[in-house]
């Protein structure tokens, strides 16, 4: 590619270009082992001579900065340790943002690439080894094909026809959502499907309300747009309908599986809160993140397939059957919203990857998604029934877990005079990774809990981490 130098007048020009590229190296815009243009090409390219890059080139080789090598080309000379990176520019004034990010939170603190305890509990990751990649290649050997026979021009912002049919078909089948694919729009996961039903129907200044405790990105979305965020609990049978802001436009929920306690919403708390979204005007956000893994009983209707006003976005996600790194998810937005909804999300990025869109249309209509489920379900199921095993037994002492009857997570209340900080921490120190509740509460009076991710841990992983957690607990005790 071609390097980005500046040549002011033609003195020195040897000198000037010498200055630059030794700069780009030692500051590391030029990593060790890249490869520079030919001096030819360079001296086509800044509009001199060759005879002047040769020298320029041959002199950073003598100095130990490039390496060159006969019929391969220059390269930048390995074991070069590179500056430390400036963290801002002399000079540079401190730009103000908007009020209103003063007011969103920090971003969820994430692992770091590659950090990763020998047990880690950590919420909403999924089990890649159960993942059978030789479909997966197949149906992405497919979407290159079509791929290259089409157009080079901009797709649909709604997304790939072939997965918005997969998806219309699976979402009618398995959560009883009637919908045609043209409903369907396809976003970058989950949380760009929850923005986009911000951007629609939140103006700064509307009042909105979210469950308590729940999920803090869409708190942090609703803010960034302005609004008023109300924090409404929620019991056993899910949110409180009845303290619900009478003035809200807007509110987000997770009746299959609350986010992050797990309880489902009972029926009847479901159809009181269709009635009160439908006399109100208000758009209900249903968050289906992880109901396909159901473990006990009938599947509980979904809101949007009880919705018979036009009331609900249903939102779903990829994120928790395959991987997240998938970064795919869709809503199916009331009819009366569809358009506005399209024009959001063509303002947003104008569509996703067509090529992963394409590729996963075709594993879900080949019927390899249903096969994909059908076998990680029996191992998240045995999983589950593990650490229920434990926490209801050894560990129940310390512990009063809430058993969810789908998902691939579960949250037990720490019992009293104990405080999750000190037992993440004592956890931490025998290499298990354990995770607090009381982050996903917005008001003071958070619960001291912790959050067990099972998606990505053995079953002989729960048995050994549990058990050394039940030896720390009983020391500290």
């Amino acid at each position: 590619m071609d390097i980005q130098l500046t040549i002011a007048g033609r003195r020195d020009l040897s000198g000037q270009i010498y200055q630059q590229l030794r700069a780009a190296v030692v500051d590391g815009r030029l990593p060790p082992g890249s490869r520079l243009p030919s001096t030819r090409d360079l001296a086509l390219q800044l509009g001199v001579s060759r005879k002047t890059t040769l020298e320029v080139y041959e002199r950073l080789v003598a100095e130990g900065f490039l390496d060159g090598r006969t019929g391969d080309g220059t390269f930048v000379a390995d074991g070069l340790a590179s500056a430390p990176a400036r963290k801002s520019v002399r000079g540079a004034i401190a730009l103000r943002p908007a009020r209103i990010w003063r007011r969103v939170p920090e971003a969820l603190a994430m692992p770091k690439p590659g950090e990763r305890l020998p047990y880690d509990y950590l919420g909403g990751v999924t089990d890649k080894a159960l993942f059978q990649p030789a479909p997966w290649r197949k149906c992405v050997g497919h979407a290159l094909r079509m791929q290259a026979r089409g157009r080079g021009i901009y797709r649909d912002p709604a997304g790939e026809q072939e997965l918005r049919l997969a998806i219309a078909r699976y979402v009618g089948f398995s959560r009883g959502v009637t919908c045609n694919w043209q409903d369907v729009i396809a976003t970058q996961g989950a949380q760009q499907a929850i923005d986009l039903a911000a951007r629609v129907m939140v103006s700064p200044g509307d009042t909105v309300a979210v469950e308590e405790p729940g999920y803090p990105p869409v708190r942090s979305s609703l803010l960034a747009q302005g609004a008023r965020v109300v924090p409404v609990p929620v019991d056993e049978e899910g949110l409180r309908v009845d303290l619900l802001p009478g003035q809200a436009r807007w509110v987000y929920v997770t009746p299959s599986h609350q986010f992050p306690l797990g309880m489902p919403m009972s029926l009847e708390r479901r159809l009181t809160l269709l009635a009160w979204a439908r006399k109100r005007g208000a758009l209900i956000v249903e968050d289906d993140y992880d109901g396909e893994f159901r473990f006990e009983g009938r599947p509980v209707e979904s809101l949007k397939s009880l919705d018979r006003d036009g009331v609900v976005a249903y939102v779903g996600t990829f994120s928790k059957t395959l991987f997240p790194e998938l970064r795919v998810g869709y809503v199916v937005p009331p009819a009366s919203l569809a358009e506005d909804f399209l024009k959001a999300k063509q303002i947003n990025d104008w569509h996703g990857c067509s090529l992963t869109q394409a590729a996963l249309g075709r594993y879900m209509l080949d019927g390899e998604f249903g096969r994909h489920l059908r076998r990680v379900q029996k191992h998240y199921a045995q999983r589950r029934e593990v650490l229920l095993q434990h926490l209801r037994g050894p560990l129940s002492p310390w512990l009063e877990p809430i058993a969810p009857v789908a998902g691939i997570h579960l949250a037990a209340f720490l019992r009293r005079g104990l405080r999750e900080d000190a037992v993440i921490a004592k956890a931490r120190g025998a290499s298990i990774g354990l995770y607090g509740i009381a982050g996903f509460y917005a008001g003071r009076r958070a619960r001291q809990g912790l959050l067990f991710g099972y998606g990505d841990m053995p079953v002989e992983d729960i048995g050994s981490s549990l058990s050394a957690l039940r030896a720390l607990l009983g020391k500290q005790a």
